[in-house]
């Protein structure tokens, strides 16, 4: 069916055309797909997964279809970005295909329906089964951005599976300065403290960009401040050779010219913890192959979204099945079993 729509789909504006697959999603009317093969079952920062293919953020912000992602078979679903305040993010346009490198770029600035529409989205699902992660961003305008971080905490981690504090945007100016060593550990002591005695976990998204002295600095204050995991990696601002004409757009690169960065950046970080923190991957994951080779450079799970823009939905079954079928190639018995096999 998917092949049968992209031309139509692609002859839209971007937005347009997101905005349309979210409106189809919610209608319910969703294809079954295959049950999860055994193999694939595993666990995240103490979340127990079918599968390790999770749909990163970006795709459902404000929380609207989380359930009909899972039926597609998505292990898990991660919301938002969502700021505690209603905003419209950039002006449009701000959503860009790079057809000819199978990338995207975007530069939303963080449009949001804000703490209130997500949470009660979220209240309307309680007691159905799956795992679904919120994203949490700030204001543009806000006074004090990690304020923001705490307030959609508290408003929202009760409802959620966990919670992801992203602070790697590129479209926010001056949010990329909370990972900057003193401004993550307040970030995150202020975060935790607001967390309380409530179980659930708590993540920091960062970029792929970084300086060669944040490395170790950022994985250092997330382990020291008790983060959960690390989701490695947001959009990049970097430009590697790309052929389209909408190369020069400002904004975060997604997609295929994105892999080698993050699958760089996840190993750098996978050095940096030690394995003393749970990794999830994102950036340029359209195969079994790339989620295996994320698995075995130490991601406990991954995320994708820019890949589903080129592959339709049916990408995630296959994915899946690729990967069941590598680990059994290797001997593996479980997906837990790779996690780190090729870390270096």
């Amino acid at each position: 069916m998917f092949a049968a729509l992209k031309p139509l789909l692609f002859a839209l504006d971007p937005e347009a055309a997101h905005n349309l697959t979210l409106a189809a999603l919610k209608t319910g009317l969703v294809p079954p797909v295959p049950a999860d093969d055994p193999i694939l079952a595993t666990t995240m920062a103490g979340l127990a997964l079918p599968n390790p293919i999770g749909l990163a953020a970006g795709f459902d912000k404000d929380a609207e279809v989380p359930d009909a992602m899972l039926k597609l078979g998505f292990g898990f679903v991660e919301c938002g970005s969502v700021c505690p305040r209603p905003q419209p993010g950039n002006p449009k346009p701000r959503l860009f295909r790079l057809v000819e490198d199978e990338a995207v770029i975007n530069r939303f600035g963080f449009n949001s329906k804000g703490v209130e529409f997500a949470h009660a989205r979220l209240a309307a699902r309680q007691g159905k089964p799956g795992v679904v992660g919120i994203n949490l961003g700030a204001n543009k305008d806000s006074a004090d951005r990690t304020d923001d971080y705490v307030t959609g905490l508290r408003a929202l981690a009760p409802l959620a599976s966990y919670v992801t504090v992203n602070i790697s945007s590129p479209n926010t100016p001056g949010l990329r300065a909370l990972q900057d060593g003193a401004a993550l550990a307040d970030l995150i002591a202020r975060v935790t403290d607001a967390r309380g005695k409530l179980d659930v976990p708590v993540f920091v998204k960062v970029a792929p960009d970084q300086g060669e002295d944040d490395w170790a600095t950022i994985a250092r204050a997330c382990i020291d401040g008790g983060v959960d995991g690390l989701i490695v990696s947001n959009t990049t601002v970097s430009r590697p050779t790309l052929a389209s004409r909408h190369a020069g757009e400002t904004g975060g690169l997604s997609g295929k010219p994105l892999k080698p960065l993050a699958l760089a950046a996840l190993k750098r970080f996978r050095a940096e913890t030690g394995g003393a923190l749970p990794l999830i991957a994102v950036g340029g994951i359209a195969s079994g192959q790339d989620a295996y080779d994320r698995i075995r450079a130490g991601a406990s799970a991954v995320q994708l979204y820019s890949a589903l823009v080129y592959h339709g939905p049916g990408l995630v079954t296959r994915i899946k099945a690729e990967l069941a079928a590598l680990l059994r190639r290797d001997g593996l018995t479980s997906v837990g079993a790779a996690v780190g096999t090729q870390a270096v």
